[in-house]
């Protein structure tokens, strides 16, 4: 077995979406979801099969989105990966309705940060361990950081 990182490659302020699935209707079933979530959503999926063809299946509302799937798929060739890149959304607008999709095993991140993904490769294929999700913490937040942290939730129009 060999270990690998592999970094998402992605414009600094797109969000993305990584998980795992089971099931090749995972692409037809993650594009309703999110279309449903929200209206006018631009996106791009890919999934990557682990048997059969073993292709990188893909769908979207985003060319730009659909492109950044595929060649982040590809990179990964991960059995039953999922990468969903978000063009005029967040992950917290649609993150419920991608979890609550039945062939959705596990999200192992939904960020905009620079990401590393940690797969095993053995004779048979790759696998994601884990992923590494921004940079390390570089200290505690002051009373000024929670202020300034509730005062950037409110601006988001969340009620503190």
């Amino acid at each position: 077995m060999e270990l690998k990182s592999v970094r998402i490659e992605k414009p600094e302020a797109v969000n993305f979406i990584l998980g795992q699935s089971h099931f090749i209707k995972t692409v037809e079933d993650l594009h309703e979801a999110l279309v449903g979530a929200m209206p006018g959503i631009e996106f791009g999926l890919a999934f990557c099969e682990s048997s059969g063809p073993a292709l990188i299946r893909w769908s979207g509302t985003s060319e730009a989105m659909v492109e950044l799937a595929k060649k982040n798929a590809l990179a990964l060739s991960a059995g039953h990966c999922f990468l969903i890149f978000l063009g005029n959304a967040f992950p917290i607008n649609v993150l419920n309705a991608v979890k609550n999709v039945p062939e959705v095993c596990r999200i192992f991140c939904a960020t905009a940060n620079p990401v590393e993904v940690i797969l095993a490769e053995t004779e048979q294929g790759r696998g994601i361990l884990g992923v590494v999700d921004g940079v390390a913490s570089k200290g505690i937040e002051s009373e000024q950081d929670v202020a300034d942290r509730k005062a950037l939730l409110r601006r988001f129009g969340y009620k503190l």
